[in-house]
């Protein structure tokens, strides 16, 4: 069965960072994002790591980074320079072939 488990989301000042982590067990990925959803808002794609690198939207270009440690299973983001506009519920998805899979999404909170 396959299981996303995210942590590392809390309440931040503007500027502030923080890291958010989230193991996934139960298969092998060979595609990871982090999604967030504001309230009121669509869910949008903030980052995406494959084998071949990773890419990132142009809002959190230059402050987010997505990595992952094969061995822990585990994908981060680590947010930087953090703003209001940041507020969201972050969501870990992992693909394989037409197969997706969400976490059940942990909140961060930027107060300005």
């Amino acid at each position: 069965q396959v299981q996303l488990v995210e942590s590392g989301g809390g309440l931040v000042q503007a500027g502030g960072s923080l890291r958010l982590s989230c193991v996934v067990s139960g298969g092998i990925f060979s595609i990871n994002d982090w999604y967030r959803q504001a309230p009121g808002k669509q869910r949008e794609l903030v980052a995406t790591i494959t084998g071949g690198g990773s890419t990132y939207a142009d809002s959190v270009k230059g402050r987010f980074t997505i990595s992952r440690d094969n061995a822990k299973s585990t994908v981060y983001l680590q947010m930087n320079s953090l703003k209001p506009e940041d507020t969201a519920v972050y969501y870990c998805y992992a693909r394989r072939g037409s197969y997706g899979y969400w976490g059940q999404g942990t909140q961060v909170t930027v107060s300005s």
